[in-house]
């Protein structure tokens, strides 16, 4: 990259990179948003001549964009703590299902593919801070642990670790579920849950499958996750008799074929799916309406 000082679009042009690596770090794509405003905030703030000193603005932005993350995740533990049930990352919405009164140009940024999955965002929910920062810079964006470094604080070999201990959480990688394959499960849930047919829930379910919502305390939701296939079904039929005229719509969260629960053109729930040998192992539900915004059409 060429010298910081001639020309605003070099630092502009990094900001759709800062975005995907800030919301793989928290999680949120409104506190990634955040993080990435401090870094260019930070970035205008330098005299013209240190920042004309910089020969690689984007690597100094995703420095201090790192930087900006691993305080903020320091900070969420803490908030996560205090957190009315179950915390859940924010669902992301295919592109054309964005809130067109929302930062359209956003759905153009984030990029939809593994490392955006709820499952893979929910493993590195379990990882340190610095563990999350060192695996999701090195093992997806292929960052070199020279440069992870300046982010933690830490020498590579350190960081190097950090990465290694971050990959032993999330254990056997199994063969990821086609998306067509995912989705024809997941119409039959749908279809299964419209009917309220237990019978064919369950057959649906793993027996081990484990339900985890999020309503933040903002709405009405169980606060601990319900374990098995047999009480999920029972409680997605309970939701179904408790919720006339709901209507449920197949959509891609994250990048995988999901549900999205709405009543009279208001997104209620959305809902992603870990899908294992044709049945159903993991339901993330998020309910949560501060984390359901780019789902809201027409603006806020």
């Amino acid at each position: 990259m060429g010298m910081a000082g001639t020309s605003t679009d070099e630092t502009a042009g990094e900001r759709r990179q800062l975005i995907n690596v800030a919301y793989r770090l928290l999680g949120s794509l409104a506190e990634a948003e955040d993080a990435v405003q401090e870094a260019y905030a930070r970035w205008y703030a330098l005299p013209r001549g240190r920042r004309e000193e910089i020969v690689a603005p984007g690597a100094w932005l995703t420095t201090v964009t790192g930087r900006i993350c691993l305080d903020m995740l320091g900070s969420a533990r803490a908030r996560r703590e205090r957190y009315v049930g179950a915390w859940l990352p924010e669902p992301l919405p295919d592109r054309a299902e964005w809130d067109h009164g929302h930062a359209t140009d956003l759905a153009d940024q984030i990029v939809l593919d593994e490392s955006v999955t709820m499952a893979f965002l929910v493993v590195l929910e379990s990882m340190t801070p610095a563990e999350r920062v060192a695996f999701v810079l090195h093992d997806v964006f292929r960052y070199p642990f020279a440069e992870i470094a300046g982010v933690l604080g830490r020498t590579p070999a350190a960081c190097k670790q950090l990465a290694a201990s971050a990959r032993r959480r999330i254990g056997v990688v199994r063969a990821p579920v086609t998306a067509a394959g995912q989705a024809d499960v997941v119409r039959h849930v749908k279809e299964a849950w419209e009917r309220k047919d237990i019978a064919a829930l369950v057959g649906l379910l793993d027996p081990a499958a484990v339900m985890t919502a999020d309503g933040g305390g903002m709405v009405g939701t169980v606060l601990r996750p319900v374990e098995g296939g047999a009480r999920i079904a029972q409680y997605m039929v309970a939701i179904a008799d408790k919720s006339p005229g709901l209507e449920h719509l197949e959509r891609s969260v994250n990048g995988a074929p999901g549900l999205v629960a709405q009543r009279d053109g208001v997104v209620l729930t959305v809902a992603s799916f870990d899908v294992s040998d044709g049945r159903v192992s993991r339901i993330w539900a998020v309910r949560n309406p501060g984390k359901l915004r780019p789902w809201a059409r027409g603006g806020r």
